[in-house]
Order: C-alpha cells, then structure tokens, then sequence
C-alpha cells in the first residue's frame, strides 16, 4: 500500500482550514517534505520585517520545490504562479471546514501565538488577525468558487474534498 500512496501532494483550504497542521502530520506519516506557500511568498526574517519575494523569485522558488521527487505544498493560493504544483501533484486536497469552525481557529490561534504558546512565522499583530477575518471570507466568497470553477473542472481525478479529519484519515486507510 506504501508505495500506491502519492508523493506530491497539494493541499488548498481557508485560513484555520487545517492545511499546515495537515501538512505536518502526512509528511511525518509520509517521510516527505512540506513547504508552506506563505513562506514561498515571503522571505522570513527572523525578528525582523519579512521581504516578499519578486513574482519570477517566487515561481522560481516555487518550481526548484514541485520539481524535487517528493513534496507536499500547503497554502490558500491558487492564482496563475502556483498551476504548476496543481499540475504536478498526484493528490490535491481541498480542505472545505466549515466557516464557523474556521473562525474559532483564527481567535484561538491569535491568542495562543499572543501567549507564545503557538509558533509563528510572522509577528501575531491585531492588523493581521482582523485580516485573517478578512482572507477568510474572501475565500469562501472568492477562491473556493473559483477553484471549483477553475481547478476542478481540470483536476477533478486527483481531488479529494475534505469536510473533516476523519476523511483524510479513511483515505490513507
């Protein structure tokens, strides 16, 4: 069964949807590397403000990272420069939480990095957390349509739709 599971994995969600907390467990179950989008798109500088990447610097990055043997890519994005990790992966899961759900995520998340008891690669500001809110619902007014419309419609063999944890886990089971 190992060798039927895939290598190249996309994960797609919300804000709170679960994707990096997805990523990390299927790359410790997988012994596979994950590379969040957020970090393709901006340079992180440790303590200091992070530099967003040039647009070629980020499909550059992006491409030396899908163009490895195995990965697994997590982020919200799925404008033009990252089509090629949907093309490229053999699995690409939608993670579809409900809005309520992510909503609790995003408050408690806020406050658990404000406590510094939840790692973050950015400063936990009230500016980003009201954005949060803001990337939250433009995604399930904006991207989700749009993935259903754009990337389903040429991806749909390679989709799995998940609402909860227990789909993901029948999956690999």
């Amino acid at each position: 069964m190992e060798n039927n599971l895939p290598k190249k994995i996309h994960i797609i969600g919300s804000v709170g949807s679960g994707k990096t907390t997805l990523a990390r467990k299927m790359a410790t179950r997988l012994n596979i590397p994950y590379y969040e989008l957020d970090n393709v798109v901006w340079k992180r500088q440790n303590g200091h403000k992070d530099i967003m990447r040039s647009e070629k610097e980020r499909e550059m990055y992006l491409e030396q990272l899908i163009n490895t043997d195995t990965w697994i890519v997590e982020g919200v994005h799925n404008e033009e420069w990252v089509a090629n990790s949907f093309e490229n992966a053999e699995l690409i899961i939608f993670l579809d939480t409900k809005y309520s759900v992510r909503t609790y995520r995003i408050i408690r998340r806020f406050l658990l990095q404000k406590l510094r008891l939840e790692k973050s690669n950015y400063k936990p500001t009230l500016k980003i957390f009201f954005k949060m809110f803001k990337w939250n619902r433009y995604f399930e007014e904006v991207g989700k349509p749009k993935f259903f419309k754009k990337l389903y419609r040429n991806y749909n063999k390679k989709i799995l739709i998940v609402n909860n944890k227990n789909e993901i886990e029948n999956y690999f089971n």
